[in-house]
């Protein structure tokens, strides 16, 4: 179940790695965000690519909007994607994604032979609803994870992160001020550029550390 791609190189064309980036629950892969994302990280020198889950490949197709398709359904597209990647031989693989796709992203980390997953903004729990967690497979990865998250992420804010029970190899980095979108304060004196940038170049640094042992 392969899906349409975006591939974004470093401009030397010699990536050290290859990271699989999926969107989140309502944007496509094409969204500023994740273009502005995924430039950043290939500029870092990451093969970045980006691939659509069916429902939003309907969505696109259709015109009309529609609910993203059950996990099974998600984790089966990830895996066709990661499967793809094998096969062209793209190196050390990296699986990573915006808020929904982070999660489907993390809950392969075990499954899938993968140097570390990158989580960008990550859905610890639906809207407004802080006691429907989404951390219990958190609690046993033992596959390296980086988290980037918004100090004023609505989906996960740091005194909420701080009471959960998450496994040693997972980190989380907070990006000052930005919210799910790493979108900042107009006060904090910073755009969302810089911090989508910032959270490129820890991801950057994560992945060499990771690939350095």
């Amino acid at each position: 179940m392969l899906c349409t791609e975006l591939i974004d190189l470093p401009e030397d064309g010699k990536p050290f790695a290859t990271l699989l980036l999926a969107h989140g629950a309502g944007a496509p892969m094409d969204s500023p965000f994740m273009q502005r994302l995924s430039a950043e990280l290939s500029a870092l020198g990451l093969r970045v690519i980006r691939f659509e889950f069916p429902y939003m490949q309907d969505r696109r197709l259709s015109g009309r909007k529609r609910p993203p398709d059950p996990m099974p359904r998600l984790l089966e597209c990830f895996r066709a994607q990661h499967a793809n990647a094998l096969a062209n031989k793209v190196g050390p693989v990296f699986l990573g994604g915006k808020s929904m796709g982070g999660r489907v992203a993390s809950m392969l980390a075990d499954e899938l032979p993968v140097s570390g997953v990158a989580c960008f903004g990550y859905p610890f729990h639906p809207p407004g609803k802080p006691d429907k967690t989404r951390t219990a497979h958190l609690q046993q990865l033992t596959t390296p994870v980086l988290i980037l998250q918004g100090t004023r992420d609505p989906l996960g804010r740091p005194a909420e992160v701080a009471g959960y029970l998450l496994s040693q190899p997972l980190q989380v980095q907070w990006l000052e001020s930005g919210d799910h979108d790493f979108k900042p304060l107009k006060a904090s004196g910073r755009t969302q550029a810089e911090v989508v940038k910032e959270a490129a170049k820890a991801t950057a640094v994560f992945c060499r550390e990771r690939l350095a042992g």
